[in-house]
């Protein structure tokens, strides 16, 4: 057996190099460092053995790391990204495959009601049904001070992050049978709001919320809702989000010093998605690197 690693030099510390990203929500080939979405780390056991799971977000990032360990915990998978996010969602798809696992890209814009039709009904005919809808897509930008906040910025957050949740979740539900799993994508913004992030933190509160209380409602049907929390996280979106200074020192005032990679939350979704979950729901699952919620 391997010896757990200190959790504390395990991963690139800052200060992280200067650089950043043409658009939201960024690229994984012009990080530096990389991320680690496990593709070299993870290792299956077949716990989510015959699952279906819809991951939106599901390029880069954290949803890169849930739809690698997914597809090698025995899970086929399903996608969604952006149109122009191609590079990153065939990356995903390769390493999804590679693990004899069937991944579907079923690119679109959630901003628009009708790609959340289209995402769920094409997500169902894929993969013959859905059990698992990870709802993770989200966009952030560093804000000024006095919510100097153009109405069409707020909205752009707004539907990404909030709406496009309801909408995903209402055509995925008559499709989602007894067992069946949601998770959320909250944040440690959802509890310790940031100034520059005013209008995402408040989406990530409100995903609490709508944790909890889907958790309640469908608890009746036999549907567990839970979200993760992470810290900060080093994905694409972060260069992307406009921080200069901070950037640099992303992660630093952790208890581990450091931020995470998306491979280090990827156990959590296993976990919420698995039948060791089997009686939890309407939890916020922190991985946060000991900041607390």
């Amino acid at each position: 057996m391997t010896p757990n690693q200190d959790p504390r030099t395990r991963y690139p510390r800052p200060p992280m190099p200067a650089q950043q990203q043409p658009a939201q929500p960024g690229l994984t080939g012009r990080m530096e460092p990389p991320p680690d979405h496990g593709e070299g780390s993870y290792t299956g056991h077949g716990r989510l053995a015959g699952l279906r799971a819809l991951i939106t977000g599901g390029d880069s990032g954290i949803g890169r790391a849930v739809a690698i360990a997914y597809g090698r915990e025995g899970a086929d998978v399903a996608i969604s990204s952006l149109p122009e996010e191609v590079e990153d969602a065939e990356a995903t798809r390769a390493e999804v495959e590679r693990a004899g696992a069937r991944c579907a890209w079923l690119p679109g814009d959630l901003r628009e009601e009708a790609a959340c039709v289209e995402l769920v009904s094409r997500a169902v005919a894929e993969l013959g049904g859905l059990d698992v809808l990870v709802l993770n897509a989200g966009v952030q930008r560093e804000r000024d001070a006095n919510a100097e906040i153009e109405r069409e910025q707020i909205l752009e957050v707004f539907t990404t992050n909030l709406v496009a949740p309801l909408l995903l979740f209402r055509e995925a539900a008559p499709h989602l049978q007894p067992g069946a799993s949601v998770i959320v994508t909250a944040s440690i913004q959802s509890f310790n709001p940031s100034p520059d992030l005013l209008d995402y933190a408040m989406t990530k509160a409100a995903l609490v919320a709508f944790t909890r209380a889907l958790a309640v409602q469908q608890g009746e049907r036999g549907v567990r809702v839970n979200a993760v929390a992470p810290g900060p996280i080093w994905t694409p979106l972060i260069p992307a989000t406009g921080w200069d200074e901070k950037l640099v020192h992303f992660g630093e005032d952790t208890p581990l010093g450091r931020p995470g990679q998306p491979a280090e939350l990827a156990g959590a979704y296993v976990y919420l998605a698995s039948e060791d979950a089997s009686y939890v729901s309407g939890a916020v699952v922190p991985v946060t690197g000991g900041k607390h919620l």
